[in-house]
């Protein structure tokens, strides 16, 4: 069993309009998860508009903390009290990184394409934090100022804004390399 933390994650269709109920089962959920040992955060994203697909991301210490919360009773008994709200469901575990950029099943995108999909979550949430705190935070010493943006800025860049930046950019991550298309020789080689 790894050692490192796990991500399970999980895509549940609305079935039938059920939206609200959906959502509060959701994060009952949650609410149960967040009792289990290991438990390090989870949240829902709802889905975009004009889809009917939520994501919703369980965070536990390791392999051995999460599968006692998946095959615990009161886990059972919360999956049959919402059968009825979802269609099925689509389940991925990940560690580190790979929770951002594909999964088992796929190839992850060239690193310069996660780099990019990583600033652009960064730099908008970074700068937004330092127009709204960096007074405040302008009186501490530079040790003090990046501990708290740090504490601040990482649970909020992993739970939802980098995730969120990879489901956006999803086609352009997954994209093959078009075909035919070759770097230009430069000058010098092509003598």
């Amino acid at each position: 069993m790894s050692t490192e933390p796990v991500t399970l994650m999980v895509a549940r269709r609305v079935r039938d309009g059920r939206y609200h109920d959906l959502l509060a089962w959701l994060h009952e959920g949650e609410q149960l998860a967040a009792d289990f040992p290991g438990y390090l955060g989870s949240g829902v994203l709802a889905p975009p508009p004009g889809d009917d697909e939520f994501q919703i991301v369980f965070r536990f210490a390791d392999e051995q903390t999460l599968d006692v919360w998946e095959h615990s009773a009161s886990r059972r008994a919360w999956l049959q009290r919402g059968s009825d709200l979802f269609g099925q469901p689509h389940e991925q575990r990940a560690r580190g990184i790979d929770t951002w950029f594909g999964n088992n099943d796929s190839t992850p995108p060239p690193r310069w394409k996660q780099s990019v999909a990583i600033w652009l979550a960064f730099f908008p949430v970074s700068l937004l934090f330092n127009m709204l705190f960096g007074g405040v935070l302008s009186e501490l010493g530079l040790v003090a100022r990046i501990l708290i943006s740090t504490l601040a800025l990482t649970p909020l860049m992993t739970y939802l804004f980098i995730p969120l930046s990879t489901r956006l950019l999803a086609p352009w991550l997954t994209a093959a390399p078009r075909p035919g298309l070759r770097p230009a020789k430069s000058a010098v080689s092509a003598r």
